[in-house]
């Protein structure tokens, strides 16, 4: 198993050389339902499950980034199926979260509502062994900086009734609904990242890298497309491994990363 590499091939002949137990964190969005066509490959996702299983450590956590298709008029809810297969296996559903879409293309047939997020399941190998919250500033129904807040009211040595004061923290853990603008090249800065046709944001890879990995970890994306959760591990101290069945995606991937370098 290299470190700090990027595989071209079979993400699962790839990960069956690699030794039990040695991932960290994966995080990744698979081709889900067809909706695209990914240069004539087939997704076998069962056993693609199971060796993401064996190669996790305990504790670690794989982020599925994933969303359904609507086909004559409903949903498939492939995600769901998955998610329960994970759990099938062995993983826990630590989480089930939202990616939203902020300004996206509209998707959605003249009598529903366009679609504007898509799954990300936060699965782990037993307890999640790190846990780094992304903070954001407190919002409450004042909408201001307060940093003291009452809280009841207590009966004093001389009898009068005084008002106890609790110290707020300003910054709380964010929630699990993260929104990302995806429109007008947002996703990243990398002009060649475009040329993958389902990138999805830096920031979104970025944030799973921070909240579940520490620096010196390793970082797995199976089906790295163009490089993104492979670039935000680099850029954050991660050890990084990526991997994707399409050779023009490899080099794309790889040059990406080789611009970290030079940064």
């Amino acid at each position: 198993m290299k470190l700090n590499h990027i595989y071209h091939g079979d993400c699962v002949d790839v990960m069956r050389t690699f030794p039990e137990g040695v991932i960290d964190l994966t995080v990744t969005s698979p081709p889900y339902d067809n909706l695209r066509t990914y240069k004539g490959y087939t997704f076998n996702f069962e056993e693609i499950a199971k060796e993401l299983y064996r190669v996790t450590k305990q504790g670690g956590v794989v982020v599925w980034v994933v969303g359904d298709a609507t086909i004559k008029g409903s949903e498939t809810g492939t995600s769901f199926r998955q998610a329960l297969y994970f759990k099938e296996i062995g993983f826990n559903l630590h989480d089930t979260m939202i990616y939203h879409k902020d300004n996206p293309a509209p998707v959605g047939g003249h009598n529903r509502y366009y679609q504007a997020f898509e799954y990300m399941f936060v699965l782990s190998k037993g307890k999640p062994k790190t846990f780094n919250p992304i903070l954001t500033p407190r919002r409450n129904k004042w909408n201001d900086k307060r940093t003291v807040r009452y809280r009841g009211v207590t009966r004093n040595k001389d009898g009068e009734f005084e008002k106890k004061l609790v110290k707020v923290n300003e910054m709380v853990k964010k929630q699990n609904l993260w929104t990302y603008v995806v429109s007008g090249g947002s996703s990243s800065t990398d002009r060649i990242a475009h040329q993958h046709p389902a990138i999805f944001p830096e920031k979104l890879a970025e944030d799973h890298v921070l909240s579940w990995s520490n620096e010196g970890d390793i970082v797995l994306d199976p089906m790295c497309g163009s490089g993104t959760t492979c670039k935000m591990a680099k850029l954050n101290g991660r050890n990084y491994i990526g991997i994707d069945i399409a050779e023009e995606y490899v080099e794309m991937a790889r040059r990406r990363v080789e611009e970290v370098s030079k940064e």
